[in-house]
Formats: structure tokens, C-alpha cells, sequence
């Protein structure tokens, strides 16, 4: 653990060296202490801690950085709305909401991530990380996580533009095998496998969705489809039990939903399997399977390890939403036999 701080407070020093005079220059010039906080910020979160932001949002290293040399502390949410008044004055500032996009999808306020690449692209139809990102806010705001129309137009556009583009080839082949198109996603994602690192948890992952759609398509070996091996492996099933911390109870309202969730460590935040439940039946014990995968071809046998979380929703939408209760067990073994304990303790 110590070495883990000592390393991020070596990175904050080396940020802030280079990045400091890069803000004092921005604010000479009117731009809000906020464009540049969200900067630092980004630049040393995301590197190391994009998995822990999912549910552990404070002030980053970098901010506090920030704030010991102007005596003005900002956290997140406060740059966050100098970041928005800046660009309530200034609506063309491609610059500003491309950060306002990244951040917001790295914190999973995806409705607030889809409406400013919604604005990029206004402003700059031909921005391909933007295509690909509002394609994956869009399919993640939906209950079923289907890529509806525009977003396969954008993710076409997008691969053209950007052949190398691996978010934007991974989500065209999702939405050609969501399609039925197996031998089309299976070519898509082969374009992608070169790209990745040999033998990583997401390569391995990428060439099983690539065998399943060949397999669909009619084009796996007739020994490899037909092999006792193939034939009798046990589908992936985690035991997953829930329990809401004391101190929130009273937080709990009627009709709040919970939602249980095993997502990938890497890839498409989707989720490889969940299951949506009353609040009012915590403390509670599921079994999480491959049968509730959002699709076919991403599921839990599919990879080794995954991120597996539980939401109480006020709203009862799968989305995080401001409010919410929160809680995770980290990354564990799909292949574990025990059962993961969640406590649900935070406030998103």
C-alpha cells in the first residue's frame, strides 16, 4: 500500500511541475481553474485508478496538488460546474467538451458523457473517438444495451476514419453479432485480436467471442464443435451476498431497486451478467450467470476475472445516478467457489 502512495505522490510532483505553469498560462489567458483541475485530474486518475473512480470519487492527488499552491480548493463536482459555466459562455470550445465527455464517462455519468460528444460532434462531425463515444454511452443508457442505428452509422464512420480504433471495432462487432451477423462480427474482431498484447486477459477474451461467432456462423471445426470438452463445460456462476450498511439504512426508500452486477476488468463497461432485485429484500444472496448476460457474446465464462458491484437505484435505472448506494467487492476469479461479499456503504 505504501508503495502504491509513494508512486502516486511521485507522479502528482512530476504532473504538477510540468502541468502548473500550463494552468497559471490558462487562467492568465480567462480559461476557469476548473478546465485545468479536471486535467491534472484526468491525466493522473486515469492512469492508475479509472477501476477505483467507479465508486471511490473524491479530491485526486492532483487536485490537492492544485490547492496547496492557491489555497482554493476545488473538488470534482465544483470544477465540473466551472468546467460547465465555461462552456455556457463559450459553446464552441471543442477543447472543453471533449474533457467535459471524458470525464464524465470516466466517472459513468454516461447521460451527461452522450450529451457532450453529442456536442463534439456538432462541432466536429468528423471526431472519431467521439463517434465511438457517444455510440458507447448510447447502447449503455439502454436497458438492454442494444447499439441501436445511429450509433452502428457512427461506429462505421468512425473505423474508417480510424481503422486502428480499438473501442470502436470491439463495439462494431458487439452490435453485428447483437444483429445476427456472426461472420461479419467475427471479421471485425479479428481486425481488432493484432492489436492487442499476446496472451492478456482482453485478447484471450477477444479470440473467445471470435471462435463463438465463427461457431454461429457455421465456420468452427467440426471437432472443435463437437468436442466432449466443448460439450460439457460448466457454465461460469458466482455466489454474491449483499448487505447494506447501517448507517444508510435510513437512505432507503420504497420502491428502490437493486441491481447486482459482474462487469469486465477491461473492454465494454457492460455487464457480463445482472440481475435486478426490490431493496427491501437486502441482505440477499444470488447466484450470477451466464444466463444474465446483456448478450451473448459477453458473458461470464468468457473471461477469468471481473469487477462485481451492487447499486441500491432511487430511480430504477441500471444507470449510476447522484444518490445512489453503492458498494463492490473489487476484482475477483470468475472461476471462485466461495461467495463474494458486497457491503453497501457509499453514496454516489
Amino acid at each position: 500500500m505504501a508503495f502504491y502512495a509513494i508512486a502516486a505522490a511521485m507522479i502528482a510532483v512530476a504532473l504538477a511541475a510540468v502541468l502548473l505553469p500550463l494552468v497559471r498560462h490558462g487562467r492568465r489567458s480567462g480559461r476557469p481553474r476548473g478546465v485545468f483541475v479536471l486535467t491534472l485530474a484526468i491525466a493522473l486518475v486515469l492512469p492508475l485508478a479509472a477501476g477505483w473512480l467507479y465508486l471511490e470519487v473524491g479530491t485526486p492527488v492532483a487536485i490537492n496538488g492544485v490547492a496547496a499552491q492557491t489555497g482554493m480548493p476545488l473538488t470534482m463536482q465544483q470544477a465540473i460546474s466551472q468546467l460547465r459555466a465555461h462552456l455556457a459562455e463559450k459553446p464552441d470550445d471543442l477543447q472543453a467538451w471533449t474533457l467535459l465527455a471524458q470525464t464524465s464517462a470516466m466517472l459513468h455519468s454516461t447521460a451527461d458523457a452522450r450529451d457532450a460528444y453529442e456536442h463534439i460532434l456538432k462541432l466536429d462531425p468528423n471526431n472519431a473517438d467521439a463517434m465511438v463515444g457517444w455510440a458507447e454511452a448510447d447502447a449503455m443508457l439502454k436497458s438492454d444495451h442494444v447499439i441501436g442505428a445511429r450509433a452502428v452509422a457512427l461506429l462505421k464512420h468512425a473505423v474508417q476514419l480510424q481503422p486502428d480504433s480499438q473501442r470502436g471495432l470491439w463495439l462494431l462487432g458487439t452490435s453485428q453479432f447483437q444483429q445476427g451477423d456472426y461472420a461479419g462480427a467475427a471479421a471485425t474482431w479479428r481486425l481488432l485480436a493484432p492489436q492487442l498484447e499476446p496472451g492478456s486477459e482482453v485478447a484471450k477474451a477477444v479470440a473467445a467471442q471470435i471462435s463463438q461467432a465463427d461457431a454461429r456462423a457455421g465456420g468452427a471445426p467440426a471437432e472443435a464443435a463437437s468436442s466432449p470438452a466443448a460439450a460439457t463445460a460448466p457454465e461460469a456462476a458466482l455466489q454474491v451476498r449483499v448487505s447494506l450498511a447501517s448507517g444508510l439504512k435510513a437512505k432507503l426508500a420504497p420502491g428502490d431497486t437493486l441491481f447486482i452486477f459482474a462487469r469486465p476488468v477491461n473492454g465494454p463497461p457492460m455487464p457480463l451478467a445482472v440481475t435486478r432485485l426490490q431493496a427491501d429484500q437486502l441482505p440477499t444472496e444470488v447466484t450470477l450467470t451466464d444466463a444474465m448476460a446483456m448478450t451473448p457474446a459477453l458473458k461470464l465464462s468468457s473471461v477469468a476475472k471481473v469487477f462485481v458491484g451492487a447499486r441500491i437505484s432511487h430511480s430504477g435505472q441500471p444507470m449510476a445516478q447522484p444518490g445512489d448506494l453503492e458498494g463492490n467487492a473489487g476484482i475477483v476469479d470468475v472461476a471462485r467457489k466461495t461467495p463474494v461479499e458486497i457491503l453497501i456503504d457509499k453514496v454516489h
